[in-house]
């Protein structure tokens, strides 16, 4: 009886070290059959470990994908493995795969969002770079509810979606690129601004929409405090903004295409952003301001000028009062 007992025992010992074996070798042994070299494989957002196995089968990065699921299992990283593009050098062992989707060592993209690019702009350049398709960006980016569930003072992400380059994985979320955006605006916009925007009696929202304004009047980083200062002058004075790119904006929001020259019919427009009609800052930013224009509308420049014209060579023509206005601007745009 005792010695069939050790039998068995020595049995299940064998049985329990060859299984124990043959997963070790099943992770370090790299398939002999197969695809070789750089091999691109997508796994999808919310991939189930058996959907992970069977596209690595499929892609002949692995053979035996119950194996594979166990190993998954045995390592306890069954649940940490990270969606994306991954770019697999084959062949390799079904171990290293592993490793490298629990790293999410996935192919990033880099995407660059220019200075005063609206939510159209980003629409079209996250679409074309076919990180996620760009209807469903611009609805989550005017979502009501998800902008302020980020903090957002508004009906939508217009103007906090902080312009930089930024890397994105193929097949990200529409929550996971908008709130890393606007997450680097709140890091950018930080408490001395808040102060400063206070002192002036702003909100942080109007900040964001003055600045939208100055980084559409100009690029020249020397006028962009004398184009805040001249706002804000207008607005003490009870005075229209009489800005040409919030009437620009009000035309694209009916149509994203709209990119003629601005006439007379244009500027009776019926719009809460037109600022030849309303007296005010407009409803909303007009387009995401970078951290120079935001610094200008936080800093104006002590100046009295109430009106300013392009001189159509990227400055500006500043004036105090309307007849030197007219002047500059017989001079320069007709």
């Amino acid at each position: 009886m005792k010695h069939r007992f050790l039998t068995i025992v020595l049995i299940c010992f064998v049985s329990a070290l060859v299984f124990v074996l043959s997963f070790a070798l099943f992770a370090v042994t790299a398939p002999s059959h197969g695809k070789s070299g750089a091999v691109p494989i997508e796994i999808p957002q919310g991939s189930s470990l058996n959907k992970i196995a069977s596209l690595l089968e499929e892609a002949g990065a692995i053979r035996g994908r119950f194996r594979f699921k166990v190993l998954a299992k045995l390592l306890a990283v069954e649940h940490g493995l990270k969606f994306g593009e991954y770019q697999f050098s084959l062949p390799a062992t079904p171990l290293a795969l592993l490793h490298k989707m629990a790293q999410g060592d996935v192919v990033a993209y880099l995407i660059t969002f220019p200075e005063g690019s609206t939510i159209f702009d980003v629409t079209r350049n996250i679409d074309s770079a076919g990180l996620c398709p760009g209807p469903v960006i611009l609805k989550k980016a005017t979502d009501a509810k998800f902008a302020t569930a980020l903090g957002i003072a508004g009906a939508s992400l217009e103007g906090y979606l902080f312009p930089e380059t930024y890397k994105f994985n193929r097949g990200s979320s529409p929550e996971i690129i908008l709130k890393r955006m606007v997450e680097r605006f709140n890091r950018l916009f930080d408490q001395a601004m808040a102060m400063q925007a206070k002192k002036l009696g702003l909100s942080i929202k109007d900040v964001v929409i003055l600045a939208s304004l100055v980084e559409k009047e100009t690029a020249a980083s020397r006028e962009k405090p004398m184009v805040a200062a001249v706002f804000l002058n207008r607005l003490k004075k009870g005075m229209r903004l009489d800005c040409d790119p919030t009437v620009i904006y009000s035309l694209r929001l009916e149509n994203p295409a709209f990119n003629e020259r601005l006439t007379k019919n244009h500027l009776r427009k019926i719009s809460p952003y037109n600022t030849y009609l309303n007296y005010g800052l407009p409803p909303g930013p007009i387009c995401s301001p970078g951290l120079e224009s935001i610094q200008a509308a936080l800093n104006p420049a002590p100046v009295t000028y109430l009106y300013f014209v392009s001189k159509n060579d990227g400055t500006h023509h500043f004036s105090e009062t309307l007849p030197e206005h007219n002047v500059a601007v017989n001079k320069y745009q007709r």
